[in-house]
Parts: C-alpha cells; structure tokens; sequence
C-alpha cells in the first residue's frame, strides 16, 4: 500500500490534475499499520523484521513514503471521512487542507506500542499546535476529536457528517477550477524555506524508528496490545 501511494502520487505530480485529494473508503480514513506483521518474525528475527518495515519491500523505505508527501509539488488535500490512525495522522502536517467529517478521530498511540513519531510529525506538530498539545498526542497517545484537532490547527474545517461529502467535493471541484499553475507554484514557495528540514526530519525519525523496532520493548508492548485485544 505504501508504495501504490508513492505510484500515486508521482502519477498525479506529473498529470493534469490541478489538486490532489486523499480520502478513506467504508468507515474509516485509515486504520493506522497493521500490528501483526510485529507477531510474523521472519528468519533473520527482529533485525530483519525492522529493515523489512523500514524498506517497505524492497526499495520504496517509509522514508521514501514520507518523501512522496513531502516533494509533491500541487495542492494536497485530506478528506478524513472517519477515524484516524498512526501515520496518517502524522503525514496530516505535509497537506495543505485537512477537512474532516464531525466523526473523525486523529490518534498516535506510538509511546503504548514502544514505537516513536514519523511522517515529520516531530517537527510539524509542534510547529502547528505547539510544544505541550503535540506532547500530548505524540508522547502520551491522547486521541483527538475532530473538533480539537481544528482547534490546533491540524484540521482546517470540520463539517457535520450528514453533509461532509456534498460540502467538501463541491467546494474541492470550486478550487479545481483555480489557475493550476499559480496554485503549484505559490504551494512550492510556501514549502520551499522548510524542505530540507523536513527530508532532516524524516531521516531522522525513521532511524529512530529502526532502533524502536528491534527492541524489546517495542516487541512487548505489541505483543500485551494483542493481549488486551483478545480479552475483550
């Protein structure tokens, strides 16, 4: 999945498109990695596992996924039509609009599974929403409503969930209209002062992330969340 959305993304960085939107299908935007894939140790063990995780098979790392996101030179837009988690939470800091339905959950419960913060979170969160709100969700998995999230400024609107869809898209086809070529190029000088931070940002915390990997810790805190799954 991960590499589907680079292909898409370099697809639509070079057609005719004039914005780009992500948006979930069924109930949720996204439902955050699949934790399991931490129980299927390969044979080379956790040093494989992680390098496996880093690299997204083959070339295509989480780095170059986060890459994607944030070289993409046209407007990017997130239409969070459900709950939210993980690392589409922390990519939400590289889009250029979030809209959200009034059901919508933005969470990062990275501490409670001994993993840390990606998609350049570390560094935007705090930049959006300021040191002690982005503590709170990166350090201490506090769950946001949609309304706290617009509130930080990590959601740019919240709209009732009976009339997200009809809301969004017909304000989404509105600015398709906007000279495409004035749109790209005043999003490139907004996030040209910031790139190289960023790509800094996302080495940095990908490393981090290898090391989460093959630790212990990290293994046993997946593990007793799949044990608390089950008793429920």
């Amino acid at each position: 999945m991960y590499n589907d959305i680079i292909a898409a993304l370099e697809q639509a960085a070079k057609d005719d498109s004039v914005i780009t939107v992500f948006t979930g299908a069924g109930d949720f935007y996204c439902s955050g990695n699949d934790l399991s894939n931490f129980t299927k140790i390969p044979e080379g063990g956790v040093d494989e596992m992680a390098k496996q995780g880093g690299t997204c098979s083959g070339d295509h790392q989480l780095t170059e996924y986060v890459k994607a996101y944030i070289d993409f030179p046209k407007p990017l837009v997130a239409v969070v039509n459900g709950p939210a988690v993980g690392i589409s939470v922390t990519v939400l800091g590289l889009f250029d609009l979030v809209y959200a339905t009034d059901r919508a959950t933005f969470h990062t419960p990275f501490s409670q599974l001994g993993q840390s913060a990606e998609g350049c979170s570390s560094y935007t969160f705090p930049k959006i929403m300021g040191n002690a709100k982005a503590s709170e969700m990166l350090l201490f998995n506090k769950k946001l409503t949609a309304a706290q999230a617009c509130e930080l400024g990590l959601v740019s609107e919240v709209f009732p969930d009976s009339s997200f869809q009809s809301e969004v898209w017909s304000r989404l086809k509105a600015y398709a209209k906007l000279p495409p070529n004035s749109l790209a190029l005043s999003k490139q000088l907004i996030r040209s002062m910031e790139k190289d931070r960023l790509h800094a940002v996302n080495d940095a915390e990908v490393e981090r992330l290898m090391e989460r990997w093959t630790s212990d810790e990290c293994f046993n805190a997946v593990m007793s969340f799949f044990q608390a799954k089950a008793k429920l």
